[in-house]
């Protein structure tokens, strides 16, 4: 569904990306791994074409995403949740939730208000509140909901369980486990290996915007030198 082609993205003069390249496919749960300031944040804006890469190509479904401008890479079919949530917060549940809607997408599970409530019940409850009255677990309930209202075909969750309390962690990964089940294909950074093993069925592990390792959690357990290099702190 998404490949990743010898990716180069900067930040001014700084390389971040280099020569970045990897494949999602279809129904699975991609975990990208690595330290802080490894390059997992900037994959993810590069698919997104909020950093625009100044080599390599980003193919979606067989489309070159580089240069086109980032709605039109969201209208194609992906889902972005960046790791500051950027919820509406003088708006209601229920209106961010209308602000994300679009269109029935073919190959893609078609999302209802009702159906996110019964995967996110804490957004159900508080379905009139404001945004910026909620906690900051809810608050990233409810941009992953927002983002679904787009019935993606490709959803980009940015570090989904930094900063939340570990009971909502454990619903995060609940959540996971069950758009992996609808159909959809997912891709995650994280930090925390726990979290990404429990949801992930494959590890491609970024150090330096480069990928050093690319595989299932099994393979990456059976070489803990590649784990105590670059996910160790």
């Amino acid at each position: 569904m998404l490949s990743v082609e010898a990716v180069h993205s900067y930040y001014g003069k700084a390389h971040i990306l280099d020569g970045l390249s990897f494949e999602v496919r279809r129904g699975e749960v991609v975990a990208l791994l690595g330290r802080n300031g490894a390059g997992k944040s900037t994959t993810m804006k590069s698919v997104m074409q909020l950093v625009r890469p100044r080599q390599g190509r980003v193919m979606f479904q067989g489309a070159d995403l580089v240069g086109e401008p980032s709605y039109r890479v969201a209208k194609s079919g992906i889902g972005y949740v960046p790791e500051d949530r950027r919820i509406f917060t003088d708006l209601t549940v229920m209106e961010n939730l209308e602000v994300g809607r679009q269109p029935a997408r073919k190959g893609a599970p078609d999302w209802t208000i009702e159906q996110l409530f019964d995967i996110f019940p804490n957004l159900k409850e508080r379905r009139t509140n404001r945004g910026k009255h909620m906690s900051g677990g809810e608050q990233q309930m409810l941009t992953i909901a927002r983002t679904l209202m787009g019935n993606p075909l490709l959803l980009l969750l940015d570090e989904p369980s930094e900063g939340i309390a570990p009971v909502i962690v454990e619903q995060m990964a609940e959540t996971i486990k069950t758009l992996k089940a609808e159909g959809l294909t997912v891709m995650i950074s994280e930090q925390n290996l726990h979290f990404a093993r429990a949801v992930a069925d494959r590890a491609i592990i970024i150090e330096g915007g480069e990928k050093k390792f690319d595989g299932s959690f099994a393979e990456l357990e059976a070489q803990p030198e590649i784990r105590d290099a670059y996910l160790s702190v």
